[in-house]
């Protein structure tokens, strides 16, 4: 039997959602990291991608500031250190500092990558969508560069041998299950 629960409590019914971390950079070259799970793919050709972000967050302004960014996969072994970058703000904290992350020159954008990842998307912002009302916009960027690390990606993650780090919801975390299975229909 179903039960109905509150309309604005719907987001975890979505849930789990790929955790990323999405490295920032201001036009002073000071470095943010925040922790994002509302990321989605919306264009293949060219490729791009969006994600939910409240405007008061200080990457936000370091977004309109530099107009690029990276999304850092990382593992559940980083479930704390992801955390700490979606608690804690950069106007006042050096993420990179209080997670020990490593930044490292990108390819494609000015924004550095997180070492410790497993895959780093390097992006350019093409556009910010706001909705009246909403409490967050959509940045929409265009994926220049894709980095994966090679032992566990092969068009596909190797869920035996990587653990993505999934969110539920609050403080809830998980991860990819080890067993993969082909559907047949």
């Amino acid at each position: 039997m179903k039960k109905s629960i509150k309309a604005s409590t719907f987001t975890p019914v979505l849930h789990p959602y790929n955790t990323a971390l999405i490295t920032t950079k201001g036009l002073d070259s000071k470095l943010n990291i925040i922790a994002i799970a509302w990321i989605i793919p919306v264009s293949v050709n060219p490729p791009a991608l969006t994600f939910a972000i409240r405007k008061e967050r200080y990457s936000y302004k370091l977004l309109l500031e530099n107009g690029e960014f990276v999304v850092n996969i990382p593992e559940l072994k980083y479930a704390k250190e992801t955390f700490m970058c979606g608690t804690y703000s950069g106007r006042n904290t050096d993420k990179f500092a209080l997670t020990k992350f490593t930044p490292v020159k990108s390819e494609f954008v000015s924004v550095p990558s997180i070492e410790e990842c497993v895959a780093n998307i390097e992006c350019r912002v093409l556009q910010i969508v706001q909705v009246d009302g909403l409490d967050h916009v959509l940045v929409v960027g265009e994926v220049l560069n894709v980095l994966v690390e090679e032992d566990l990606f092969d068009k596909r993650w190797d869920t035996t041998k990587v653990s993505l780090l999934l969110h539920l919801g609050g403080d809830m975390v998980t991860t990819t299950e080890k067993e993969t299975k082909r559907v047949e229909i």
